[in-house]
């Protein structure tokens, strides 16, 4: 009977009873919980007969519930306290407050020692854990023993009800320790001891899920909890473990790591299945054509998904022949389905490089095609640089007419200045390179080399130059080539000399001799 059963019996001769039933079983004395019935009930007192000399008087404040109204009525029997025996008028002191207290003490005495469990209702936080209040009497709930695994934040706790187990009192010290970790162990059903033996790194275990964050999953394995870490989940890219995961959904994972110190236990569901980067070569040869869908973004180039659990990075620089600063937004869409060419794989490392111009005619190579060296071309100045002009050519491509090519007579500057952007001009193909993207173009090629002698005389002495560092390296002394005696050259091939600072050097020597 607990300290706020209040005994509805009309029976006289069944109170009777139970009253002299009480009396056989012990004393009366100070402090005693005895059963009274309600003879009166008044708005100031309520007047208890607990069959003693004389009845007794207590306060209504002490019978009411809750709401603040009064809890008995006439012919109710009650459980007091007896506070005196005698208070020197021949009346017996007697508290109804009191022995609620009492009897609560004993009723978690009773709950404690047989395991059962109460209810009670969280109010504040306080250092280590929440104040509970269990049947009146203020209780203490350990932030260990709020759930099975650790709780960081209580707040989702407070000023609630909660089932609870007493695990310890002290009726001297007025302290209750409770734990809803006992209740939660034991309403599953499970043997924590029996769990942890089967936690064998490898094997596979299966549990339900309990809670989702942002960097995982927490399942409940039967009285211990594990960590579904989001990398874990499946091979393929997962921004969040709610896309493939459900509070309460019972899975199977596979135990990778367990703490027995810690108590952790790391679980990964990927790798109950085939790791799909294992043969990735064999299944996709280098150069091959396939189709994919665009799974993410980058500033850097977009990742392609060829198969579950397998990602590419289409590099900007491998999206377009022509612009290499495209932004990826530009060429692709999420979710769109695009076709790629294998370019590299890395097992080991888990890259793959994906490209999509590859999958596209190259205009370098059609060039090249229809196009041959000293072959005429016109196209119009796209840009003007430090080095040479750019011309915009079929394709959508660029040649260069390098600053030496523009005239055979006049210096580069002057020979740039006479172009802007814009102005369309007929070049001659130098040369066309597929591999390096290059073609280079030339004005001054259309026309004849006003002086070829020079150029024959450099090309002469640049041979001999290099056959001379050739005999120097091998050992041998080097020859000089057989020419007359400068100091023999006749007045005027000397004056035509003075038109270089080598020549203006060899006249003055050449005078002072005279």
């Amino acid at each position: 009977m607990t300290a706020t059963d209040i005994i509805k019996d009309t029976n006289p001769e069944s109170f009777a009873a139970l009253f002299e039933e009480s009396m056989a079983l012990k004393e009366m004395r100070q402090g005693e919980i005895i059963t009274a019935e309600v003879i009166s009930v008044e708005s100031d007192f309520v007047t208890v007969s607990a069959g003693l000399k004389s009845e007794s008087i207590i306060r209504t404040e002490e019978f009411l519930d809750d709401k603040g109204s009064i809890e008995v009525v006439l012919g109710d029997h009650v459980k007091v306290a007896i506070e005196k025996i005698e208070d020197g008028y021949g009346s017996t002191i007697l508290s109804r407050v009191k022995a609620k207290q009492m009897q609560a003490w004993i009723d978690l005495e009773d709950a404690m020692n047989d395991g059962t469990i109460v209810n009670g209702f969280v109010s504040t936080k306080v250092k280590g854990g929440l104040r509970v209040t269990v049947n009146g009497i203020m209780a203490f709930l350990p932030g260990s023993l709020v759930d099975v695994r650790p709780v960081k934040d209580t707040s989702p706790f407070e000023n609630k009800e909660c089932e609870l187990k007493i695990i310890k009192i002290d009726r001297k010290r007025n302290n209750v320790v409770v734990s809803r970790k006992a209740v939660i162990e034991e309403q599953s059903g499970t043997n924590t001891e029996a769990v942890i033996a089967t936690l064998v790194e490898g094997a596979n275990i299966k549990g339900i899920v309990k809670n989702i964050t942002d960097y995982g999953a927490f399942v409940d394995l039967g009285g211990i909890d594990g960590l579904l870490h989001i990398t874990d989940l499946a091979w393929k890219r997962i921004k969040h473990p709610s896309e493939i995961l459900n509070v309460g959904d019972e899975i199977e994972a596979r135990v990778l790591k367990y703490d027995k110190e810690k108590n952790r236990v790391s679980l990964g569901m990927k790798q109950l299945d085939d790791d799909p980067w294992v043969g990735l070569n064999k299944r996709y040869p280098i150069n091959s054509r396939i189709f994919g869908t665009v799974s993410n973004l980058t500033d850097y180039g977009a990742f392609i998904e060829i198969e579950t659990g397998i990602e590419g990075l289409v590099h900007v620089s491998e999206m377009d022949w022509t612009n290499k600063n495209i932004h990826p937004s530009k060429a692709v869409q999420l979710g769109d389905e695009i076709e790629i060419m294998i370019l590299e794989i890395d097992e080991s490392r888990r890259r793959l490089s994906l490209g999509m111009k590859q999958c596209k005619p190259n205009p370098w190579e059609d060039f090249a095609a229809d196009h041959k060296n000293e072959e005429k071309i016109t196209g119009d100045i796209k840009s003007i640089t430090d080095f040479g002009m750019f011309i915009g050519l079929e394709g959508g491509i660029d040649g260069l007419i390098h600053l030496s090519d523009i005239s055979w007579t006049e210096t580069s500057e002057e020979a740039v200045k006479k172009y802007k952007k814009g102005d369309s001009v007929e070049s001659l193909i130098i040369s066309i390179d597929v591999d390096k993207e290059r073609i280079s173009l030339g004005i001054k090629q259309l026309t004849d080399d006003p002086n070829p002698e020079a150029k024959t005389e450099a090309k002469t002495e640049a041979k001999t130059e290099a056959k001379t560092e050739a005999k120097t390296e091998a050992g041998k002394k080097p020859t000089k080539p057989k020419t007359s005696p400068k100091k023999e050259a006749a007045p005027k091939d000397i004056e035509n000399a003075g038109t270089t600072n080598l020549g203006a050097l060899l006249k003055a020597k050449l005078d002072d001799g005279k």
